[in-house]
């Protein structure tokens, strides 16, 4: 009979809890009024509102939203992390943990409608734009 020492079991118990265990799923959906705008997070497009996308940090994200007839939206928000998530917590809930997490977060943005300028301000600027060539 083979006798196993206690690191190698130790070393076979925490390679299956790794494998094993839970994790931590992290969604962030993304609605305009009006929807159908494209949506950018960090510069990246990330699809056509509503969207969701997964995400793996938490912190600030920039965001661009555009959709043809109404102003780019630019800003930015603020996701905070969850306290299960701040160390130590996060190795129980990531590792240790059997059961799945899903962080959900949902942020809606409303686009206004751009504005058309009228005929004298196209002229003037058309004018101060031809002055300035000069």
């Amino acid at each position: 009979m083979r006798k196993y020492n206690s690191v190698s079991i130790r070393s076979v118990i925490l390679i299956a809890a790794l494998i094993l265990g839970g994790c931590v799923e992290r969604q962030l959906t993304i609605n305009t009024e009006p929807q159908e705008a494209i949506v950018f997070l960090n510069d990246e497009e990330v699809g056509v509102s509503p969207v969701t996308v997964s995400f793996e940090w938490y912190g600030d994200y920039n965001v661009r939203i555009s959709k043809e007839g109404y102003q780019t939206l630019k800003t930015h928000r603020k996701l905070e992390s969850p306290w299960y998530d701040d160390f130590p917590f996060d190795f129980f809930a990531s590792v240790l943990n059997p059961e799945r997490i899903v962080d959900t977060y949902e942020w809606t943005f409303t686009l206004c409608p751009q504005e058309q300028p009228t005929r004298e301000e196209l002229i003037q600027n058309a004018e101060e734009l031809k002055e300035q060539l000069k």
